[in-house]
């Protein structure tokens, strides 16, 4: 049977798969059951699961998150690792070497520090340092380069696609621009960085699966939706049970 890092591999190798993002070890077990392939964490979803607020977490609660995704299921499992919990780029390998120590196949580092953006040239120097940090200690493992530009209000495509183009230089595996808006600004950034795997979060778009996938994305996450929905569904439920005096029927 192929490990989890084959297994994840082998899924950025061609067609178009759904990455759900559980918040905990239920969660994670009930989208095994549906049957998708792979898993990742979600940093919004375990700060909401933590009664914080995203960003707000400490490595520490991010690498037992991590841990235990990756022993409720045997799916691959690729790590929403924020900014990698350290401002320079000696803090981010650090950082991303005892993240590996969890069992992740796969890691993201983002590029946003605050509400803005680190510069480029750190912004390269942070995915290397990650690089080499995973290349150290499990070399299995894939690099998810992130630019958080169209989520903090600098949405120009061309500047996104420069950083995701330098991401992929500095050893990125993967790339993966939250935020972008049309099945056109999608295929642009397939294209540009091809043939590099491109990660899409869904939502953001009005696109199906399929849809999406005929723009030659790789790979679709859910980010922080899923667990939305779940506490959206859990605040209904007391809201009902406060004016009403009743549970809505289980469904």
């Amino acid at each position: 049977m192929p490990d989890a890092y084959t297994t994840f591999r082998k899924l950025h190798e061609g067609g178009c798969f759904v990455l759900p993002n559980p918040w905990d070890v239920g969660s994670a077990r009930r989208l095994a059951v549906k049957g998708f392939k792979a898993l990742a964490s979600t940093s919004a979803g375990t700060a909401w699961a933590l009664g914080k607020q995203d960003g707000e977490i400490t490595l520490d609660e991010c690498l037992a998150h991590l841990r235990m995704l990756c022993t409720a299921t045997d799916l691959p499992v690729n790590a929403d690792f924020e900014s990698g919990f350290a401002d320079s780029s000696e803090g981010v390998a650090t950082s991303v070497a005892r993240a590996m120590e969890t069992g992740v196949a796969g890691l993201s580092i983002e590029d946003r520090v605050g509400k803005t953006l680190y510069p480029i040239e750190a912004g390269v120097e942070r995915i290397r340092a990650a690089r080499t940090a995973i290349d150290r200690t499990e070399p299995r493992a894939l690099l998810v380069g992130r630019t958080e530009g169209f989520l903090v209000g600098r949405d120009d495509l061309a500047e996104v696609i420069r950083r995701l183009k330098a991401y992929s230089d500095a050893g990125a595996d993967v790339l993966y621009a939250p935020g972008l808006r049309t099945l056109d600004q999608v295929a642009e950034v397939v294209a540009a960085v091809a043939p590099k795997p491109v990660n899409v979060l869904l939502g953001f778009v009005d696109a199906s699966v399929s849809e999406l996938a005929a723009t030659g994305a790789r790979r679709l996450s859910t980010g922080a939706a899923l667990a939305a929905a779940a506490w959206k569904g859990l605040e209904k439920a007391a809201d009902t049970l406060i004016e009403s005096g009743r549970l809505p029927p289980r469904g």
